[in-house]
């Protein structure tokens, strides 16, 4: 049983993002020294640098800029909706609860900056979040995009609401989970994860934050900002990113990777589920990196023998034996610790899951962060920018975001 000190730091640790991690971890005289780390900072491409750079950078030049065609929703604005609470944060904006004003349905707006956006160089990631999300309309776990708008200064994602609570802040509150209901959890996120990988796409940022529970307590994944999209089955990608805790070894060692990155992934989620914490988790993240490239993954006798056996085949250190190298999902379906499942009833959500949010309706706030919703919302977010404004912004921003818009054909709110 883990500490209640270990987990108030892992808790700590987990809010710190990957960019804050980086740049305390090279100025960590100790954990500079460790080889991994070294060979972590010193060798990073350039491609990957500009992830992790603390330096201002100056706002790209027409030649560097994304540009998709014209806008597809030009007559969305912010004055459609009524912005009502905060309900989270990140690096580059917030995600509010909103009332459309003319059809009173309630959505969840993800609001970015595009300045902060655009300073660290950011613009292919939210691009690549708006295109995975289009892709998502055919899943039942994955998070819905209704359609998108920009101001001058800000990119709006507006999404379907979902107020069931992050698995994190379920898992924060019980500690772990029974096995079956961890098997039902894991059974939805793999099913979400098979689909991505159908379409070539690698979500590489799985975590217990990305995974949110709908009213009736089914898994929706959500912030696909890390996806990597347009990897064959057999193609690799190198680009480091991702969360500490959930870092595959051939992430961590700098080598080419695949879609099994998503497998272990999730053997990382399914073992937190189950102990509590991360399967490699120390407070020091040097020692972090070592465990996950060096240590022998260790299994309390706690938990079945077909969760034992599936936890060592997705946290298996070499990719190229870990469960999901040669067949994908289907060697995970098909896996002795999901054969309760019936994967046809799991995707139709006739499976009753086991806890229920109980969440009254919409304004029903009470599995969302305190820290979140007590935040004011700010007077910026609901307001157009005057002609002037957009004039200079758009000066500034170049056409780094043309083409971010969508809207499907036939929206009955518009």
């Amino acid at each position: 049983m883990r500490t209640s000190a270990e987990i108030k730091a892992f808790m700590k640790q987990r809010k710190m993002g990957l960019n804050d991690f980086i740049q305390k971890l090279s100025t960590n005289s100790y954990a500079c020294k460790h080889p991994e780390v070294q060979s972590i900072l010193n060798l990073t491409p350039p491609q990957d640098a500009e992830l992790m750079n603390s330096n201002p950078s100056p706002p790209p030049s027409p030649s560097q800029q994304i540009n998709l065609g014209p806008s597809s929703n030009p007559t969305a604005k912010p004055s459609d909706f009524d912005f009502l609470k905060v309900i989270g944060k990140g690096s580059f904006g917030k995600v509010l609860l909103a009332r459309h004003r003319s059809d009173e349905k309630f959505y969840a707006v993800k609001v970015l900056q595009k300045k902060a956006i655009l300073k660290k160089k950011e613009e292919k990631h939210i691009m690549s979040e708006r295109n995975v999300l289009l892709k998502n309309v055919k899943h039942p776990f994955l998070v819905g995009l209704h359609y998108s708008f920009q101001t001058a200064d800000k990119l709006y994602f507006v999404l379907d609401y979902i107020n069931g609570g992050e698995l994190f802040y379920h898992l924060q509150r019980e500690r772990c989970f029974l096995e079956p209901r961890a098997r039902f959890y894991a059974a939805e996120i793999a099913s979400a994860l098979g689909y991505l990988h159908s379409l070539n796409i690698v979500y590489r940022d799985l975590k217990p934050e990305n995974i949110l529970l709908d009213s009736q307590g089914h898994i929706i994944l959500t912030d696909f900002g890390l996806c990597k999209e347009n990897i064959e089955p057999n193609g690799t990608t190198s680009t480091f990113c991702g969360t500490p805790e959930y870092l595959a070894p051939e992430v961590l060692h700098k080598q080419p990777y695949d879609r099994t990155v998503d497998w272990w992934c999730l053997g990382a989620v399914l073992y937190e589920m189950l102990y509590g914490l991360p399967p490699f988790y120390s407070r020091n993240t040097a020692e972090m990196y070592d465990n996950i490239l060096n240590k022998p993954l260790q299994l309390k006798p706690n938990i079945s023998n077909a969760a034992r056996h599936l936890l060592e085949g997705l946290l298996q250190k070499d990719r190229t034996k870990r469960l999901g190298f040669t067949d994908d999902f289907t060697e995970i379906k098909n896996h002795m610790f999901f054969s309760p499942i019936n994967w046809d009833d799991l995707n139709a959500k006739k499976l009753t899951p086991p806890f229920n949010p109980n969440v009254t309706g919409p304004n029903d706030l009470r599995h969302f962060d305190p820290e979140f919703t007590d935040e004011p919302v700010p007077n910026s977010i609901g307001c157009s920018p005057d002609s002037a404004l957009v004039t200079a912004s758009i000066t500034e921003a170049g056409e780094a975001f043309l083409g971010f818009s969508y809207a499907p054909a036939m929206d009955s709110y518009l």
